[in-house]
C-alpha cells in the first residue's frame, strides 16, 4: 500500500493535472453575456475553441443529475476515482467477446479523459490499454485534489457534446433552446446520452442515432426502477429534433461592448437587456430593413425609465450585414443630433421664466448676427405660440430663444446632464446648436429624454445591473411635464388625447445634408430612441427623421408590452397650472387691460406666472406703444382712437415727426399746427395700444390689430423727420443662394420693414414690384447666375439695398 502511495505521489509530481482542472466551471477565453432573465445573449469561444456557457451543479436539472449517475456512474459519490467492480466486469466482456461491450470507465475518468483532449500539449489519445491505464491514473490524481462536487462541475462544463459545444448547458441552449434546469425526462436522457459519441449523435445532424440512444438511457432508468415505466413511456413519444447549431446572437454589439468593459472579472456578464423584448426590437429592425437603401444602418435603443436599465440595444439592425457596416455601433456613434435638441432649450427657457407654454414667438425671416436660419418645410408661419413652435419643430422660433439663452450656457447645461455636444477643434458653441450644428450618441440623447418622464431628471442608461445610477437634473417638474404635453398633445390645457393607443411624446430631428434621421418616443415606462443614416456619413436625399426613424418607433412601441403606457390624464406638479394669457403681450388675461388682449389663448404657465412676451428686436422699446390720433373739431376721441360725437370726417393717425408739434392741455386733448401757418386743424390724442413685434406685421390680420393701428394715416407734414428705418427682411447682404437641384429657379420672399408708405422693389435698377407698407410680402423669382443689387425704396426717399449673388 505504501509503494502504491508512493507510485502516485510520484505521478502526481511528475505529470501535474492540467490547469483546467482547477479552474472549474470557467475555462481562459470563456465568456457568456446574459440577458436579465439568464438568456445568453452571445458566448465566445475559450483559447481552446470551445463554446461553452458556465454552470454550476445546482443549476442543472435534478433529472440530469439523476439520469447522468444512473447511467454513467452508479457508484460515484463512493469510490476513489476508479471503480474495480466495473472495471473487472468491463476486462470480462472483453476476454469473453473479443471487444469492448461496456468501457467501466468512472465519471472521473471521463473528466480525465475530457481534460487530456482539450490539453493542447497532449491532444486525443488512441484508445488502447495505456491510454486506459493513464486515465485511471489522472483519476485517481482527481480524486486526490479535488472534491466530488469541484469533478461533476468539470463533467458538467466540458463533457463534449458535438462540434464546438461542450458542457450541458451550452448544448441545452444550443440544442433544445432552454437553460438545462429546466429539462423534461426525454431531454435530460439525450443530453446523457450525447458525450458517447457527439460527432455521431448529434440531434442536429443525426436525430434518428440521437433518438435511440435517448431510448437507451430512458430504458436503462426504467430497468434500474429509478423513474416510472408510464414516465419513460410518455418520453418515448417526444420526437428529438434540433435546428441546425449556429450561432444564435441577440444584441451582439451590445454583446461586444460589454466583454470589452469585462475583461478580466469573469466568464459569466450579466447585463440589463429584456431577451424577450430584444428579440422582438431585431425582428421589428429586419421588417423595416427591406424598404431602406443597402448601405443604410439603423440603431435602436430602448431604456426603462423608473431604473435606467437598458432593456433593447441595436447597434444595427443586421449584424451578419457587412454591406450596411453592421459591425459599427451606432448607439454610441457620434452624429449630429438635428432638432432633437430643441425640447431642451425650452425646457430651460420655461424654468427661466421666459416664456410659458403659449408665448407668442415670431417664425419669420431674421438674420442672427449673420446667420439667417430657414424652416425644414422653406416656409414661415408668422405668429407661433411655443408649443406650436416645438411640435412643429419650427427653427427660427428656437435659434432667436437659444440667442437670448446663449449657445455657451445652453451646451454647458446639457453637458452637466451627460449629453456631450462635440464640437469641431478650435470651435466654440453658436446658434447653429439647436439646428445640429454639434454631435452627440444616440446613448446620450435617450439617457437625457428620460427626463420628461421622470419630473424632470436624466439619467446614463445603466447596460449592466450593478451600474451606478447616475441622475443629473436637466429641468424642472413643471418644465417636464409641460414640455411632454407639448410633444405628446400640443399642450394645450384641457385638449382631450388625440391617439387612441400608446400615448406618447414624440419628437424627430434630421441632420444637415440628410445624413442622420432620428426619433425619440417617451412612454410611462419606456424612452426609446431611433437613429437611421449611413455609418459613413454619406447624406441620404429624402430621408428625414418624420418619414424614416418615426414610422420605427411606432413599429418598436407597437411591439412593447400593453402596460407601455396609459391614456390617463397625467397628475399635475404642484408648480404648473392653466392660465389665460393674452396675445401680443402675453402676460396673464387677468393682467392685461381688455383694450390690449387682442388674443386670447389658454396655457400652461409655471408658478402663476406669465412672462410678457419677448422684445421686440426690431424695436426694443417694448410692445405697448403710443400714437397721436387726430380728430376734426367738433369730434372726440376714445380710449381705443374711435372718433364719437356729431362729426362725420374719420380721425386719422398722425405721421412719424407730425405729432412732435402736438401739445397737450390739460384736459388731455391739443391742438395740432401742421407747416409754418400753425394752422387749427383740430384735436390730437396720444392713445396707448399694444402693437405686435415688427417682423409679424406681414401675418397680422386687420381684425386682430387695435383699432388705433386701424386708423388711416394723416397727410404729411412738412419739417417732420422719418421716425422709422426701412429695412429689407428675407435677404441678407453678401447672400449666395443656390437652387435645388432638379430646378432652374430660386423664388425669395422679400418684405419691408420700418416704413409706412408704400414701397418699390427694383431688381439691378429696374422695377420688379411694389407693395404695401407693413403687410404684403413680394415673390421675386431669380433666374441664372450673377451678382445682383435689390433696392427697397419708399414715398419717403428710405431705401435699403441689398446685394447678393446667385450660382
Amino acid at each position: 500500500m505504501a509503494l502504491l502511495l508512493c507510485l502516485l505521489k510520484s505521478f502526481d509530481l511528475l505529470f501535474p493535472l492540467p490547469a483546467a482542472a482547477f479552474q472549474g466551471a470557467a475555462a481562459p477565453g470563456t465568456l457568456v453575456v446574459l440577458a436579465a432573465d439568464g438568456t445568453p445573449l452571445r458566448t465566445w469561444a475559450s483559447t481552446d475553441g470551445a463554446l461553452r456557457h458556465p454552470i454550476q451543479p445546482e443549476a442543472v436539472s435534478p433529472l440530469y443529475l439523476e439520469a447522468l449517475r444512473h447511467y454513467e456512474d452508479r457508484w460515484f459519490d463512493w469510490h476513489p476515482g476508479i471503480n474495480p467492480v466495473a472495471m473487472l466486469r468491463a476486462l470480462g466482456q472483453w476476454a469473453w467477446h473479443g471487444r469492448v461491450v461496456s468501457g467501466g470507465s468512472t465519471l472521473t475518468m471521463q473528466v480525465a479523459r475530457i481534460l487530456d483532449m482539450n490539453d493542447p500539449a497532449r491532444g486525443p489519445a488512441p484508445r488502447t490499454v495505456g491510454t486506459k491505464l493513464r486515465q485511471m491514473a489522472r483519476a485517481l490524481q482527481l480524486e486526490w485534489h479535488l472534491s466530488k462536487r469541484d469533478i461533476l462541475t468539470l463533467y458538467l462544463n466540458h463533457a463534449p457534446m458535438g462540434g464546438q459545444v461542450q458542457g450541458i448547458e451550452m448544448a441545452s441552449r444550443a440544442y433544445l433552446g432552454k437553460t438545462a434546469v429546466s429539462l423534461s425526462h426525454a431531454e435530460a436522457a439525450l443530453l446523457v446520452a450525447l458525450p458517447q459519441s457527439p460527432s455521431r449523435l448529434r440531434p442536429d445532424r443525426a436525430p434518428g442515432l440521437a433518438q435511440a440512444a435517448r431510448d437507451k438511457v430512458l430504458t436503462r432508468m426504467t430497468t434500474l426502477g429509478v423513474w416510472p415505466a408510464a414516465t419513460v413511456a410518455d418520453a418515448r413519444l417526444e420526437r428529438v429534433f434540433a435546428p441546425p447549431l449556429k450561432a444564435r446572437w441577440l444584441a451582439p454589439l451590445a454583446a461586444e461592448r460589454l466583454r470589452q468593459a469585462a475583461k478580466g472579472k469573469g466568464p459569466v456578464v450579466h447585463s440589463t437587456l429584456d431577451a424577450a423584448l430584444q428579440l422582438r426590437l431585431e425582428q421589428v429592425l429586419l421588417d423595416r430593413l427591406i424598404q431602406l437603401p443597402p448601405a443604410v444602418s439603423v440603431a435602436t435603443l430602448v431604456v426603462e425609465n423608473d431604473s435606467l436599465a437598458v432593456r433593447g440595444y441595436a447597434g444595427s439592425a443586421d449584424f451578419s450585414d457587412n454591406q450596411r457596416s453592421a459591425h459599427v455601433d451606432m448607439v454610441r456613434g457620434v452624429r449630429s443630433p438635428g432638432s432633437t435638441l430643441k425640447p431642451f432649450l425650452y425646457a430651460m427657457a420655461l424654468d427661466e421664466g421666459l416664456i410659458h407654454s403659449e408665448s407668442l414667438l415670431v417664425d419669420a425671416p431674421q438674420s442672427f448676427g449673420g446667420y439667417a436660419p430657414g424652416n425644414f418645410q422653406a416656409s414661415f408661419s408668422g405668429p407661433v405660440s411655443v408649443s406650436e413652435a416645438l411640435q412643429r419643430s419650427l427653427n427660427v422660433p428656437a435659434v432667436d430663444l437659444l440667442e437670448r439663452i446663449g449657445p455657451a450656457r445652453f451646451a454647458a447645461h446639457l453637458r452637466n446632464a451627460a449629453l456631450k455636444l462635440r464640437l469641431p477643434p478650435g470651435a466654440t458653441p453658436n446658434l447653429s446648436l439647436i439646428l445640429g450644428g454639434g454631435s452627440t450618441t444616440l446613448e446620450e440623447l435617450v439617457g437625457a429624454y428620460t427626463a420628461l418622464a421622470r419630473a424632470g431628471v436624466a439619467g446614463q442608461p445603466r447596460l449592466t445591473p450593478d451600474a451606478p445610477a447616475v441622475d443629473t437634473r436637466l429641468m424642472s417638474a413643471g418644465a417636464a411635464f409641460i414640455v411632454r404635453e407639448i410633444l405628446e398633445n400640443g399642450g394645450r390645457p384641457g385638449a382631450p388625447f388625440k391617439e387612441t393607443g400608446t400615448r406618447v411624446a414624440w419628437k424627430t430631428g434630421t441632420s444637415f445634408g440628410f445624413r442622420d434621421a432620428w426619433a425619440i418616443g417617451v412612454t410611462d415606462r419606456y424612452t426609446l430612441g431611433v437613429w437611421v443614416g449611413r455609418p459613413d456619413g454619406t447624406p441620404n436625399p429624402g430621408f428625414f427623421g418624420a418619414n424614416t426613424a418615426a414610422p420605427l418607433v411606432k413599429d418598436l412601441l407597437a411591439a412593447l408590452d400593453a402596460s407601455a403606457s396609459s391614456t390617463a390624464p397625467r397628475a399635475l406638479p404642484a408648480s404648473v397650472r392653466a392660465q389665460d394669457i393674452c396675445w401680443p403681450l402675453g402676460l396673464a388675461a387677468s393682467a392685461t387691460p381688455p383694450e390690449h388682449c387682442r388674443m386670447r389663448r389658454l396655457a400652461w404657465t409655471l408658478d402663476g406666472t406669465a412672462p410678457p412676451t419677448m422684445p421686440d428686436r426690431l424695436q426694443p422699446t417694448g410692445l405697448l406703444d403710443t400714437a397721436w390720433v387726430q380728430r376734426p373739431a367738433g369730434n372726440t376721441v376714445n380710449h381705443r382712437g374711435k372718433a364719437a360725437g356729431g362729426g362725420t370726417r374719420p380721425a386719422v393717425r398722425l405721421r412719424p415727426g407730425c405729432a412732435a408739434a402736438a401739445a397737450t392741455d390739460t384736459a388731455g386733448a391739443a391742438q395740432t399746427a401742421f407747416g409754418s401757418g400753425a394752422t387749427k386743424t383740430g384735436v390730437a390724442q396720444a392713445i396707448t395700444y399694444a402693437r405686435w413685434p415688427t417682423l409679424l406685421q406681414p401675418w397680422i390680420e386687420p381684425a386682430q390689430r387695435s383699432e388705433v393701428e386701424r386708423l388711416p394715416w394723416g397727410p404729411p407734414c412738412r419739417g417732420g423727420t422719418p421716425a422709422r428705418t426701412l429695412r429689407i427682411s428675407g435677404l441678407e447682404p453678401g447672400s449666395v443662394l443656390r437652387a435645388v437641384p432638379g430646378t432652374t429657379g430660386i423664388t425669395v420672399q422679400l418684405q419691408a420693414l420700418g416704413t409706412i408708405e408704400a414701397v418699390n422693389w427694383l431688381l439691378d435698377g429696374r422695377l420688379v414690384g411694389t407693395t404695401q407698407p407693413d403687410a404684403a410680402q413680394l415673390r421675386l423669382l431669380l433666374q441664372g447666375p450673377g451678382q445682383h443689387a435689390l433696392t427697397a425704396m419708399d414715398a419717403a426717399g428710405q431705401y435699403q439695398q441689398v446685394v447678393f449673388s446667385v450660382r
